[in-house]
């Protein structure tokens, strides 16, 4: 295991299986490797230490990376096929979750959550009434990535009423959402632009200027992806400057790190990174990771493989 996950993980990994956990060497990670890379078959990773190349090349007897987590950016993939090792994730068990938080990142934006509870706590309602916010219901959605997690949205943002749009690689069949090729138009085009796309080369700071400039001082931009989605210190400036409505921010690109001019501003929310973080959703990832690494050993089908 690369680092520290959720306590029920842990501990069914120790029950089936001879668990290392790396984050206990990290201080001599070559005498690591060298001391223990030979009966070394799986590694459980997640968004903040997968397997790289580096690692990979060091576990010769490798043979699966299971991924606790949807996303696959901090797993070398073309490592893996090269040299024939499987990877899993856990798609669809987060799915809900995420896409929830998504759209409530959006009500506390428009809806001045925050800063509301803010206002009570700290008494100033005996003085007078707080202030009108901005209406989430009706407000035209566009959504970066029509995915599980994207569609998920586009059902719940449809349920306010949202017309939806969206961009992707390609138009989607059996959709009746308007789709741009472009995220500038579509950034252009809508009033909440949600980031909800796999991490890669091409998304690479997909949102960038042109693209909140494009959305405007009357936008809201969401990211659910990940941080380096978002051109981070662009997106700094334009809050700072105006040229953005808000923003409702569940990653970030150094994270734990976070830029400290937004901590003050009162059009963003921020969460530190807690899309799938429920209960019942770390569980069912931590099933289906301990049942994908049991499926391999046994020599039976994975159950969401990836490689």
């Amino acid at each position: 295991m690369t680092c520290p996950m959720f306590a029920y993980l842990e501990q069914e990994l120790e029950t089936r299986f001879n668990l290392i956990k790396l984050w206990n060497h990290s201080t001599s990670k070559p005498e690591f490797f060298k001391n223990h890379s030979s009966f070394i078959k799986a590694v459980v990773g997640n968004t903040k230490l997968g397997a790289d190349a580096e690692m990979i090349d060091s576990l010769p007897n490798l043979e699966i990376v299971a991924s606790y987590t949807v996303g696959l950016d901090r797993i070398d993939l073309d490592k893996c096929k090269e040299k024939g090792i499987k990877v899993t994730n856990t798609p669809d068990v987060l799915t809900d979750d995420v896409a929830d938080l998504a759209i409530g990142l959006a009500l506390a934006v428009l809806r001045k959550v925050c800063v509301c509870d803010q206002f009570v706590r700290s008494g100033n309602w005996i003085s007078g009434d707080f202030g009108l916010a901005t209406k989430f219901s009706g407000k035209s959605v566009g959504i970066v990535g029509l995915g599980r997690i994207g569609s998920a949205i586009a059902k719940r943002a449809e349920a306010f009423d949202c017309p939806i749009s969206y961009h992707s690689r390609s138009k989607k069949p059996n959709t009746n959402y308007k789709y741009y090729s472009n995220i500038v138009d579509l950034a252009a085009n809508c009033r909440i632009l949600i980031v909800a796309c796999a991490l890669t080369e091409e998304t690479h700071h997909i949102v960038n200027r042109k693209v909140i400039d494009a959305l405007g001082p009357n936008g809201i931009l969401i990211n659910i992806g990940r941080g380096a989605h978002v051109d981070e210190p662009e997106l700094v400036s334009a809050l700072l400057e105006g040229r953005l409505g808000g923003a409702g921010l569940d990653v970030f690109e150094n994270e734990p790190e976070v830029p400290e001019q937004l901590f003050a501003l009162e059009n963003v929310v921020l969460v530190p990174h807690v899309g799938s973080d429920t209960e019942e959703t770390c569980k069912a990832m931590a099933d289906l990771v301990i049942s994908n690494l049991e499926a391999h050993f046994k020599g039976e089908p994975l159950l969401t493989p990836v490689i």
